[in-house]
């Protein structure tokens, strides 16, 4: 098989999945009760690309491969070609996006099992994949910005999948507006690009650079830079994120963990070289991905819905990458959007599979007279879940240490790389990174206490749901528990494609480093800095055990302070820190902010400034269509008297006029 059909069949599989699913069954609806059917044919439409992938992998891609599929549009010297791009860097996206993508499809035949739409879903999902390779795999801005709001328009649809309840279309919406706002930028910075070079593809604009002046370079990171904070959730527009999970588990793993929040770190990636021309944004970026990062790790310590958590925890650690990013290490960026991807994928669906028993536990509790109220998603009425969901508490745990950074596990080696290159580069003349290294110790911690504190309140103590001697949840069926055994093994031996520079003097190397910026005369896709300083080999030693030391303090003491529900740990928490805990518990106001600011006033405006044009203009020119046809029908409707004469006469008096006009 060709490469370029190779690539092809990539991208065309998961489309080919979506028109199948979504198209046959609208018409054919006998065909949704084959929910196996469905669902095999659903994952294997992203598992078969993620094979051929693989093959390009085991081939190796020592150069970019650009496939032209043919000419999109050409207006005078400007043209834009659709084409796609396997290199390094977006071969490893590649697979993260299906193989991640495929476990989640797998997990959702059991998860959206009773669902009655579930045709529709796995359509959805495929969509989603399509989209989602589109961005990554595109070859100029403009197919990728194809992808960027083709994810964006899957991610409404999944984020309100349950559309009748408000609250899920309200977070839809609300995704999709605030990433509006991100994606404007996008395209101011493609106006900028074409103006200055005439061209949107990757390799024109990279050779570029030298042609540009500083100040149109600054302008364009910053552009695409805040776009990126719109996809990849940071201040000031994270505030979707925590809504969108809302849509069902499933979505919440593959589109808030392994791909579309992502989307933003591969395009700073992407344009690695340009980014690393614009000093005085790589600041703002190392900046705000700090700040987002410990806002949301400390909001992320008050939740009580179990998804909550993850969800801020995932804007946490999308703001540890943006610091790597901010310091210049776009590789370890890349590394740690690979581990996270594994992680929390397993935590997402571990948290659905918990989600899954508790409904089952809501159910118990209605068939017996149960009148009180019951959130399955609270970790407050859960508790002593180890019992009863043996795999889920040991892939939860174990995807909890990973992300916590416990030594040797994946989210250790990629969190300790970020932390050491934000030391280097401080060493290298960088003040601003010093501040990032501080930051980043601070949320190490975070991290490590608050997952562990959803681990202990979800699966340690005693059952605390009403009832509990006689109702409790069940191990979810096989198709949700295989997903997760896999990405939590992925979670414990990921990190090994990244060990650290120490650890070449044993023989090991860092091959992601290797593999994405090259080393000698081969160069990756993916540019770095040049570091003058240099970090001994028992400072960076003393940099890993430090790491380690965190993130067991940090497990340990949310053991100590959660391993007895009647401890309250809540509590002494919120005693200890008062008013900064109800800061963190309402996520800083942020969206009261909002509300206030720009909410009401352009809900308020547009009704006063708009409703009367709409009520007298608007509606009026189509209500005076409505009565002029009206008495149109009336005055027509006066010739048909039902009279034979009548009609003759008229036929007699049209005859004559058509000849008149003919004769004249």
């Amino acid at each position: 098989m060709s490469t370029d059909l190779t690539i092809q069949l990539i991208i065309l599989l998961p489309l080919v999945g979506a028109a199948v699913l979504g198209l046959i069954p609208l018409y054919a609806h006998g065909l949704r009760q084959y929910k196996t059917l469905i669902g095999t044919l659903g994952t294997l439409m992203v598992a078969v690309p993620f094979g051929l992938a693989f093959s390009l992998f085991i081939q190796g891609v020592d150069t970019p491969i650009v496939t032209s599929v043919y000419t999109w549009m050409g207006v005078g010297d400007f043209s834009v070609d659709f084409s796609y791009r396997v290199d390094q860097l977006s071969l490893i996206m590649i697979l993260v996006v299906t193989g991640v993508g495929s476990l989640i499809h797998l997990y959702a035949i059991g998860y959206m099992a009773s669902d009655r739409s579930f045709w529709k879903f796995f359509a959805y999902l495929n969509l989603f994949i399509f989209m989602m390779l589109n961005l990554v795999l595109a070859d100029n801005l403009l197919v990728m910005f194809l992808g960027w709001e083709g994810v964006g328009l899957c991610s409404y649809l999944l984020i309100g999948f349950w559309y009748e309840n408000q609250k899920n279309s309200a977070a839809a919406s609300k995704a999709f507006i605030v990433n509006r706002v991100g994606d404007f930028a996008f395209l101011i910075a493609m106006f900028i690009l074409v103006k200055e070079i005439g061209s949107l593809d990757f390799g024109t604009i990279l050779s570029s650079i030298e042609m540009m002046p500083e100040s149109t370079i600054t302008a364009v990171v910053f552009l695409l830079f805040l776009g990126a904070t719109g996809k990849s959730a940071q201040i000031p527009l994270f505030v979707w994120l925590p809504d969108a999970m809302a849509g069902p588990t499933p979505v919440s793993a593959l589109i808030h963990a392994a791909t579309m929040v992502t989307s933003g770190l591969y395009l700073l990636a992407r344009l690695s070289p340009l980014v690393l021309m614009a000093s005085d944004v790589m600041i703002i970026i190392a900046v705000v991905g700090a700040v987002t990062a410990i806002v949301a790790a400390t909001i992320a310590l008050t939740q009580n819905d179990i998804k909550r958590v993850l969800a801020y925890s995932t804007v946490s650690q999308l703001g540890f990458m943006f610091m790597a990013a901010g310091v210049g290490a776009f590789f370890v960026a890349i590394f740690h959007v690979v581990t996270h991807a594994f992680f929390k994928a397993c935590l997402f669906l571990g948290s659905g599979s918990v989600i899954h028993g508790m409904h089952h536990v809501e159910h118990d509790l209605k068939n017996n007279d149960y009148e009180g109220s019951f959130d399955a998603q609270d970790m407050n009425t859960m508790g002593g879940l180890k019992k009863y969901m043996p795999i889920t508490r040991w892939t939860y745990l174990l995807s909890t240490l990973a992300i916590a950074g416990i030594p040797l596990t994946a989210g250790f080696f990629s969190k300790d790389e970020i932390l050491f290159k934000a030391f280097e580069y401080g060493i290298n003349g960088n003040l601003y990174a010093w501040l990032v290294w501080g930051i980043g110790i601070i949320i190490a911690l975070l991290t490590a206490f608050y997952m562990m504190r959803s681990y202990m309140l979800t699966f340690e103590g005693s059952p605390r749901w009403p009832m509990h001697e006689n109702i409790h949840p069940h191990e979810s069926p096989r198709s949700m528990t295989l997903p997760l055994i896999v990405l939590a093994g992925l979670s414990m031996i990921g990190g090994v494609i990244g060990f650290p520079k120490v650890a070449e003097k044993i023989g090991l190397s860092n091959w992601i480093h290797d593999y994405l910026v090259g080393h000698g005369d081969h160069l990756g896709p993916v540019a770095e800095p040049e570091m003058h300083g240099h970090v001994s080999v028992p400072i960076e030693i003393g940099l890993i055990l430090l790491g380690s030391l965190i993130a067991v303090v940090g497990v340990v003491w949310a053991w100590r302070f959660f391993r007895t529900y009647e401890l309250s740990g809540d509590q002494l928490i919120q005693s200890r820190f008062k008013g900064l805990y109800r800061w963190w518990q309402s996520s800083y106001y942020w969206d009261k902010f909002y509300d206030r600011t720009i909410v009401r006033p352009v809900v308020g405006g547009a009704q006063k400034a708009f409703a009367p044009f709409d009520q007298y203009i608007v509606d009026g020119i189509v209500n005076a269509f409505g009565r002029i046809s009206m008495v149109l029908s009336w005055l027509f409707g006066r010739f048909h008297t039902g009279v034979v004469q009548n009609y003759a006469l008229a036929i007699v008096l049209g005859s004559v006029l058509i000849i008149a006009l003919f004769l004249l």
